[in-house]
């Protein structure tokens, strides 16, 4: 009788290999998330109004990306990306030149440098692909959300910032002298929650993103900020607008009918906020104190602008020049009150409008170059939007155009409608410098396109920089090299050790 032996076993048969850990992959992005994670906390007395713990973290993020490129001695960005966010320097190193002291040209200089054009670029260049994109996007929502509770808190409780006499301005952890922080990071929840939830993906998220987007409107009603209404307003309608008609008119439509329920059937809404809304069509009519106000900078800063039109008064001057200037309906200051600060009378040191306070302290040269920036970040992600969804594949680049496009022309859309409100100042002002990141990533380094794998590539062959701008080799060496250092998978989807054969390469990558 024969026994039959068992075949022997395969001795080159490997595990099947398993699936790499997020943590490592998320360790490059984390100086980038730390920005808007430190903003939740509560600002120290060692501020001042001055920088703050984003501010140095910021500084980080900059020589992080800076110590990269050094490290790989490639070429971080295309010439046009490169002449897009390096034009606001001329401008300002005119106006520094011209600046009432050494000091406070160089305080400027920096500042400016900072917001619109460093840090802007680091971020734009650390994020990899869509992945980064969405997780940069949903920590905005995050930090929305808590500021926004915070928010809510203080107008049931009565301990936010003072208005009209009574402690219920939503001012979340920013304080009575930064009223508009929490305005401005919950209007930035809402928008990138409004664009993640009109994208293509998995429909559980984008029913959390819609909630979101629809819960954050009560802290930003609370917030008594017409300027953030308006800028949300714009953005939002400009997100439906891109993503198509027929969404546009179903999102109007459900709005419209849970403001129906929120006002008309709850009852929802104060006699404040009713006249608060009311106002924005009175300002020319009969404007309030802070009205007029607004309205005496301006005419401040256009006189500025008339006598030193091409470069203007010089950076951070606009406080020395402002009496001499101003019309006497102008008041010595601001009231600030409440949310745990006694009571203070705030100086008006800037006219709150971006564009006016540039024009006066830069003038027409400083103004052109700034604004020219902002525009052709505008352009060209407006450009990618609609150039993606008409090459759309269903399940592919609707995905980058629904979910990147959205929230970068959003937050662009939001911030430049803003600025004709509002200039920079305040510790919520890094995230400025963040979402022109986003915006640059989207606009200028072709936003990414979705593989087959689910995994985003960055663009155009070594060396690109086409017509919508693709990944350039510097980039991605950076987006290489930067998960190396991690540990982490490579997007092309090689596992961390290299090991094993391609099909099990190629299932890690998955």
């Amino acid at each position: 009788m024969t026994r039959t032996l068992p075949p022997p076993a395969d001795r080159t048969a490997r595990p099947p290999a398993r699936r790499p850990s997020p943590l490592p992959r998320l360790l490059p992005m984390l100086p980038v998330l730390a920005m808007p994670a430190l903003l939740a906390l509560p600002p120290t007395a060692a501020d001042g109004g001055g920088a703050g713990p984003a501010d140095a973290v910021s500084a980080l993020v900059v020589v992080h990306c800076a110590l990269l490129l050094v490290r790989h001695r490639r070429r971080p960005l295309s010439a046009p990306a490169a002449v897009v966010l390096g034009l606001p320097v001329v401008g300002l190193a005119l106006a520094a030149m011209g600046a009432a002291s050494p000091g406070a040209g160089l305080a400027g200089l920096g500042r400016y440098l900072q917001i619109f054009v460093l840090v802007p670029a680091a971020v734009l260049l650390l994020i990899r692909d869509r992945r980064d994109f969405t997780l940069l996007a949903w920590s905005f929502v995050g930090l929305a959300g808590w500021q926004g509770a915070l928010g809510v808190h203080q107008y049931v409780t009565g301990t936010g910032a003072s208005y009209r006499g009574a402690d219920i301005r939503a001012v979340g952890t920013f304080g009575a002298q930064d009223v508009m922080g929490m305005a401005t990071v919950v209007s930035f929840g809402v928008v990138c929650a409004v664009g993640l939830a009109l994208g293509r993906s998995a429909a559980h998220r984008r029913v959390l993103a819609a909630g979101c987007a629809l819960a954050l409107l009560v802290p930003l009603a609370l917030s008594f900020s017409r300027g953030a209404w308006i800028a949300t307003a714009v953005a939002c309608a400009v997100q439906l607008v891109a993503a198509g008609l027929r969404r546009a008119l179903a999102v109007a439509a459900a709005v419209l009918a849970a403001g129906v329920i929120l006002v008309g059937g709850l009852g929802v809404g104060t006699a404040l906020l009713e006249e608060r809304v009311s106002s924005i069509t009175q300002v020319a009519d009969s404007p309030d104190q802070s009205v007029v106000d607004r309205y005496s900078m301006w005419a401040a800063a256009a006189s500025m602008w008339r006598e030193h039109p091409l470069t203007g008064v010089g950076l951070k001057s606009f406080p020395e020049y402002r009496d001499g200037h101003a019309p006497l309906a102008l008041s010595s200051g601001s009231d600030t009150e409440g949310a745990g600060a006694a009571y203070r009378r705030q100086p008006l040191l800037s006219p709150h409008n971006m564009y006016l306070l540039v024009l006066a302290e830069q003038g027409l040269t400083g103004l052109l170059a700034l604004a020219g920036s902002w525009l052709a970040l505008l352009a060209c992600a407006l450009r990618r939007v609609w150039r993606t969804r008409a090459a759309a594949r269903p399940g592919a680049e609707r995905t980058a155009a629904g979910e990147c496009g959205l929230v970068a022309c959003g937050l662009l859309v939001w911030q430049l409608t803003d600025f004709g409100y509002a200039d920079i100042g305040g510790s919520s002002t890094v995230l400025t410098a963040v979402l022109l990141g986003l915006a640059g990533w989207w606009a200028l380094l072709g936003g990414g396109t979705p593989t087959d794998d689910g995994v985003t590539a960055t663009g155009a062959a070594r060396g690109g920089g086409g017509g919508d701008g693709g990944a350039t080799e510097g980039r991605e060496v950076i987006a290489d090299g930067a998960a190396a250092d991690s540990g982490a998978a490579v997007a092309g989807g090689k596992a961390a050790d290299g090991g094993g054969s391609v099909d099990e390469r190629e299932g890690a990558g998955r």
